[in-house]
C-alpha cells in the first residue's frame, strides 16, 4: 500500500513538473516573444530596437545566470531612466524558474 501512495505522488509531482515546462512555454509566447522572438534570437522589431540578446548564442547562455534572469524577470531591467524590460511581478516565483529553465533551452 505504501509503494502505491509513493507512486501516485511521483507521477503526480512528474505531472505537475511537466505542467510548469508547458506553463512556461505559454508564459514565454504571450509576455517575451515581442522582444525576444518565439526562437529566442530577439530578431524581432522590439527586440532590435532594445537590444535584446540572442538566447540561442552558446556565449549569451553561458552568461545567463539563473538567479540573475529570475531577477530581471521580477524586477524588469532598467538602465538610467529608460525602462529595457517591465517587471513581471504577477508571476509567482516557480512561474518564473520554469520560465528561466525554458529560456535556457534555447541554447544550440
Amino acid at each position: 500500500m505504501k509503494k502505491l501512495v509513493i507512486l501516485t505522488v511521483m507521477v503526480a509531482v512528474v505531472g505537475l513538473m511537466s505542467a510548469r515546462a508547458e506553463d512556461a512555454k505559454v508564459i514565454y509566447e504571450k509576455e517575451c516573444t515581442k522582444c525576444h522572438g518565439a526562437d529566442g534570437k530577439g530578431n524581432t522589431k522590439m527586440g532590435k530596437k532594445s537590444g535584446v540578446k540572442d538566447y540561442t548564442d552558446a556565449k549569451v547562455q553561458a552568461e545567463l545566470k539563473p538567479d540573475k534572469a529570475f531577477k530581471a524577470i521580477k524586477e524588469g531591467m532598467k538602465e538610467g531612466d529608460k525602462t529595457l524590460m517591465k517587471p513581471f511581478d504577477t508571476l509567482s516565483d516557480e512561474e518564473i524558474k520554469a520560465l528561466v529553465k525554458y529560456m535556457q533551452g534555447f541554447k544550440k
